[in-house]
């Protein structure tokens, strides 16, 4: 959307959330999770939901959601987000998602959904047989942004795609509805800087996935310290011995992952990391890997247990975090209900 916009005056808020699919991992948590810690500092509101909404677009076993949800929430806990400073929520718990992301699928344009290339990705070949909610997923996150007005949005590479949809949603309502208002602000990416993109064990070039088959494609946050050293001793690497310079590592995804992941935990650089271990072999540098995500995990899955083995705890946490979101949706929600024209709004 190429139209002038009048300038938006809210709050800065903050929004993010993952999918309650599976453990969560150290990617997870490099990638993200600490990323959100630090910006529960930055002065902003902040908004942490466990996308479960999402999670159904794709086949899902009712039974596990729950706990699933419940296990997410512990790793966000567990990572150092304070649900006395953060709202901490499912958004199935803020039916406000729901509402506002019908009137967003009556906004966005068909054009707009088909350019989206992780529905191509994720869809696959089979792509008449996906769901629809699939195909409108990213609508449902512009609107999972946009119920708070948030501002900002922590996001991977991966996701700046359906960023930039919601802001084109955002824009568009507000030409269309606004009064010549900023009913909703252009929301920005907050992009993390370079080197916390952690790939999979088992592949350099893939990033580390909580829907990998293969567990040992990733060290996941509840993981003792005998499975973290099993998984670093078997993931997978070439015969050559780590250079010593960060450019002779771009023909290299395995070795360049894990001495990425070294740097990332010990808070040094990629460089540096091969100041000090260029020229050895694999045999010498992934014991030493081993011993710091131990190091590293510990503290993390020890909390993370703790916080797994009192559901009502969570529950508790989720419904508290649940309160503030829906406070904060309501007058957003209301606002858009006038604004389109409903009955009695």
């Amino acid at each position: 959307m190429t139209d002038a916009q009048p300038v938006y005056t809210g709050p800065e808020r903050i929004l993010s959330g993952m999918q309650p699919t599976g453990g969560l991992h150290l990617g997870n948590y490099l990638g993200a999770l600490k990323w959100w810690v630090e910006l529960q500092n930055s002065g902003a509101e902040c908004f942490y939901c466990v996308v479960d909404m999402h999670a159904i677009t794709v086949a899902v076993d009712p039974a596990t959601l729950p706990d699933n949800t419940r296990r997410a929430a512990a790793a966000y806990l567990a990572a150092g987000v304070d649900p006395e400073r953060s709202a901490v929520f499912a958004q199935s718990a803020v039916t406000a998602h729901a509402e506002l992301a019908w009137i967003f699928q009556c906004v966005a344009r068909l054009g707009w959904l088909e350019r989206m290339t992780q529905f191509k990705d994720k869809a696959g070949k089979d792509a008449e047989r996906a769901s629809v909610g699939l195909f409108t997923y990213p609508v449902l996150q512009a609107a999972d942004i946009l119920i708070y007005k948030a501002t900002h949005v922590p996001v991977g590479e991966d996701q700046k795609q359906h960023l930039e949809l919601s802001r084109d949603v955002a824009a568009r309502f507000n030409r269309d509805f606004g009064r010549g208002e900023a009913v909703f602000p252009l929301p920005e990416p907050v992009i993390q800087s370079a080197g916390a993109r952690i790939m999979s064990l088992k592949d350099g070039t893939a990033k580390m996935s909580k829907s990998d088959p293969s567990d040992n494609a990733r060290i996941n946050l509840d993981d003792d310290a005998d499975a973290i050293a099993r998984k670093i001793r078997k993931a997978r690497t070439d015969p050559e011995p780590l250079p010593g310079s960060v450019e002779e590592l771009e023909t290299r995804p395995e070795a360049k992952n894990l001495v990425a992941i070294y740097a990332a935990l010990t808070g040094t650089s990629a460089q540096a990391v091969l100041d000090e271990f260029g020229g050895e072999g694999f045999g010498v540098f992934k014991p030493k890997l081993a011993d710091a995500a131990v190091e590293f995990v510990a503290p993390i899955s020890e909390e993370y247990a703790r916080l797994k083995a009192d559901p009502a705890e969570l529950d508790r946490i989720l419904e508290a975090g649940a309160d503030r979101a829906r406070e904060a949706a309501a007058p957003v929600i209301a606002e858009a209900r006038r604004l389109v024209g409903y009955w009695n709004a």
